[in-house]
């Protein structure tokens, strides 16, 4: 017997926690490989923890609203028999040929308490062809001499997700080692399949006529580009006090909906727009009338099945970040789901889009007219950075800020973000009345 850890997988770009959402295992069950063990949600989607063995469940990370931290033990699990360590991403192919195995990998293996853990020895690809998991020498009949995989094939998720991608059965795969890897079906697609890894078959050319929603979109967007000289300002924050600040809270919320960054964002906004008015107005170009609002009524970009809705917080600036969270939710909803009301799709003053983890390193946002300001959020990511005189690693992140250049000059631009900046990098300064 073995006692097999899984450890929570990195399951997004800039995501240092997830929360259990639902247990599908409690202790003592019994799990079979690839059966459901629990849903974790991040900031931007709920991913379902698949178990890459069987045996029992002999423990639990937590209950079911605890927070799990990426790389933690999310589940552990005593194996019929020693088994080698899966995780989402056990190992990934490098453009010399060689497969590593991930730190996180070698640390799950799990050891029995008679045996030693053997070193892991990655497969190297000498030549044109990855070695050892294909044979170079082929028999008449085109076959490597190695044994096709058993009917209970064994992979990690990660490459059974691939494979699926691909089209690939992995009964089909043969290997030397003792389940398939990434090499094994590299080597299948250039020599089985006919195909070199990585290309994607020939697609036919497709013509749509533009309507509805997608028009709107297309006509707004031209007519904004013609008409504001746009400019773009971009700043670093480094937000690792304020996202340990929403662990804090979320951890202690109760009823509460869960915070993302975006309800502490719209109120460094709210605060910041106080003192820079200019940038919380909207530009009647035909008539040149400009209108700086008292409210900030916030446009929240929001991606649709049909595209691209901005429905609108009203008076953001009043309301606390569970009461932004909770608006933020319902609106995102109602667009989604083509239930918002008009009310509740126009009227903005200025706008804020996020992509969360697909946020990218920096963006160029385009101005929703007739406003003239837009923040664009981009992902959060964890990079050195000398404090005190010493090298730590922090959360950093930008924010990137397109304005009316006709209506506001770059020097209001800067110091609004650094409004913003002075309150997103303070929390306590943020959260206090």
């Amino acid at each position: 017997m073995a006692r097999f850890i899984f450890k929570l997988p990195d399951i997004g770009e800039g995501i240092a926690e997830a929360e259990i959402v639902a247990w599908h295992v409690k202790l003592g069950d019994r799990v079979e490989e690839d059966q459901q063990l629990a849903d974790m949600m991040t900031d931007k989607a709920t991913v379902e923890m698949e178990s890459p063995v069987a045996g029992t469940v002999v423990a639990l990370a937590g209950e079911v609203g605890d927070q799990v931290a990426i790389g933690a033990s999310l589940v552990e699990i005593e194996t019929d028999a020693a088994v080698a360590a899966i995780e989402s991403k056990d190992e990934q192919p490098l453009g010399d040929g060689a497969v590593h195995a991930s730190p996180a990998m070698e640390q799950a293996l799990p050891v029995s308490a008679t045996e030693q853990p053997k070193p892991f020895i990655p497969s190297k690809v000498e030549g044109p062809r990855p070695e050892p998991s294909v044979s170079t020498s082929l028999d008449t009949n085109g076959n490597d001499g190695t044994a096709p995989a058993s009917p209970k094939t064994l992979a990690s998720p990660a490459v059974r997700q691939r494979a699926r991608d691909l089209g690939i059965d992995l009964a089909a795969v043969k290997t030397t080692a003792d389940r398939i890897r990434h090499a094994d079906l590299d080597a299948y697609l250039l020599y089985n399949g006919g195909t070199v890894s990585g290309s994607a078959p020939k697609r036919p050319d497709e013509t749509t006529k533009v309507v509805g929603l997608r028009r709107k979109i297309a006509e707004n967007m031209a007519e904004s580009k013609r008409r504001i000289p746009h400019f773009t300002l971009v700043e670093e924050f480094d937000v690792t006090d304020l996202e340990a600040t929403r662990a804090m809270m979320n951890r202690d919320r109760g009823d509460q909906p869960k915070l993302t960054l975006l309800p502490f964002l719209i109120t460094a906004m709210g605060r910041a727009i106080a003192d820079w008015p200019m940038l919380n107005a909207t530009f009647d170009d035909d008539n040149m009338m400009l209108t700086r609002h008292g409210a900030m009524h916030l446009g929240m970009a929001t991606q649709t099945p049909g595209g691209l809705m901005v429905p609108v917080i009203r008076d953001a600036q009043t309301k606390s970040v569970w009461q932004l969270a909770r608006d933020i939710g319902h609106l995102a909803n109602a667009a989604k789901t083509g239930k918002a009301t008009r009310d509740e799709l126009t009227g903005s003053t200025i706008t804020l889009s996020s992509l969360g983890p697909m946020g990218g390193i920096t963006s160029t946002p385009v101005i929703n007219r007739p406003e003239v300001a837009i923040i664009a959020v981009n992902k959060v990511q964890l990079l050195p950075a000398i404090v005190d005189g010493e090298i730590e690693a922090r959360k950093r992140m930008n924010l990137s800020l397109s304005c009316d250049h006709r209506v506001v000059d770059g020097w209001d631009a800067a110091s609004f973000l650094q409004a913003m900046k002075a309150l997103i990098e303070n929390p306590i300064r943020l959260l206090s009345a």
